[in-house]
């Protein structure tokens, strides 16, 4: 027996289930007509320790995860305003030459963001979606067909689903993605990002701190117990030479590399990695389809801003289909396309930003570091320029949907 739907989500992770939740919030869609279809959901992360996984949320992320019921369950044990961010360059010392500094009192905001726990977001986007009234469906995507009618798609245990739009939220390798023959440009970094949690000798004081080296950028991340997260990307070689070491060694080229900002640090889990790369979808839309996250887009994580434009997907795709206010709009290229122009629009010149920056920091060369410097302290020096930095980090300018441009819950 097929089972037919309005949407059919293919990705369980946060921007396809706060999507699921988002389309019956904002009532585009009753409660039984929309799917969420992945080969495993996660299981509950109540109770678990922080996950190594973390996001640097921004403003509008938080708004648009109130909008669907999100925000609320998230508990305060898994979530944390920073109010300060540090950035300086290897040449520079934090907080004087060479780097630039932000402060939520300076533009009026509680603070700049929320470092969040990846599997408590996971777990509890997930949840709203269900208690929302989605149909959640476990199988693992097998084959994708698109007529002038529906998207059809037969899942790997034998099920057959019917849905008027497919939307494609299932990662950077996405196989729905593959299944449509949408290809994809952009290239490896070679280089990992290697995440893990630390004790410091003095505390964060709610603030990010942000080093970029010539092997990469290195960021250390608080958390609402007093760790810090550090996400440091370096070259491949030199991430295989940092996982080699034992724990006292690591902790020493950590602090190195930190310039001891926060003291002498101490591992406090497992080191992890994964691999860096810049990529694109040829086409975010088609007839019944639109891609959203990493399944549309992947960036350098140095302004931790992958997760914040996928949550921007999932606003732009409802607000269209909702402006469009029929049925027959949910497979209607027209409409799709002008969620595909949003949201280019936006993430393209981001991800080229992001590798741009890569490319100015991570290097050696003496008349960029130069140009680094004087770059940087001109910034510090213009308190229009810094605001209108944090404002854009916040997600509170450029192109956004109306709905979530009111307050997030506490």
């Amino acid at each position: 027996m097929r089972q037919e739907f309005d949407v059919a989500i293919v990705g369980a992770g946060p921007v396809g289930t706060a999507l699921a939740a988002l389309l019956i919030a904002r009532r585009v869609c009753a409660p039984a007509r929309v799917a969420v279809i992945d080969a495993s959901f996660p299981a509950s992360a109540e109770g678990a320790d922080w996950d190594l996984r973390v996001f640097a949320l921004s403003r509008a992320s938080e708004r648009l995860l109130a909008a669907c019921g999100v925000w609320g369950r998230l508990p305060v044990t898994h979530r944390l305003g920073y109010e300060r961010m540090c950035v300086w360059d290897a040449g520079g010392t934090p907080g004087g030459r060479g780097s630039l500094s932000f402060d939520c009192a300076d533009i009026g905001e509680p603070n700049l963001g929320s470092i969040v726990d990846g599997r408590a977001l996971k777990w509890h986007c997930l949840q709203a979606a269900r208690q929302a009234g989605a149909v959640c469906i476990e199988a693992g995507l097998r084959d994708v067909a698109v007529d002038e009618g529906a998207v059809r798609m037969r899942l790997a245990d034998g099920r057959e689903i019917a849905a008027r739009l497919l939307a494609a939220a299932d990662g950077a390798r996405s196989p729905s993605r593959q299944l449509l023959g949408i290809g994809t440009r952009g290239h490896a970094y070679g280089a990992d990002a290697l995440v893990m949690h630390v004790h410091t000798e003095r505390p964060h004081r709610n603030t990010a701190w942000q080093r970029f080296l010539p092997s990469g950028p290195l960021a250390l991340l608080p958390l609402p117990d007093g760790r810090s997260s550090i996400v440091w990307s370096v070259h491949r070689e030199k991430a295989e030479r940092l996982r080699a070491l034992d724990a006292a060694a690591f902790s020493s080229a950590l602090d190195e590399a930190s310039d001891g900002v926060l003291g002498a640090t101490r591992a406090d889990t497992p080191l992890a990695s994964f691999a860096l790369q810049l990529q694109s979808a040829n086409v975010y839309a088609r007839e019944r389809v639109a891609l959203l996250g990493d399944a549309a887009h992947v960036v350098h994580p140095l302004a931790g801003q992958g997760l914040n434009l996928g949550f921007l997907d999932c606003a732009a795709l409802v607000d269209v289909l909702e402006q469009a206010g029929q049925a027959a709009a949910f497979g209607d290229l027209r409409v799709l396309r002008r969620y595909e122009r949003w949201r280019k629009s936006e993430n393209q010149p981001a991800a080229v930003g992001f590798d741009a920056l890569d490319r100015l920091f991570s290097n050696d060369d003496p008349v960029l570091r130069a140009l680094r410097g004087v770059g940087l302290q001109a910034v510090s020096r213009l308190p229009f320029a810094k605001r209108w930095l944090a404002q854009r980090a916040l997600g509170c300018r450029g192109d956004v949907a109306p709905f979530i441009t009111g307050p997030a819950e506490p």
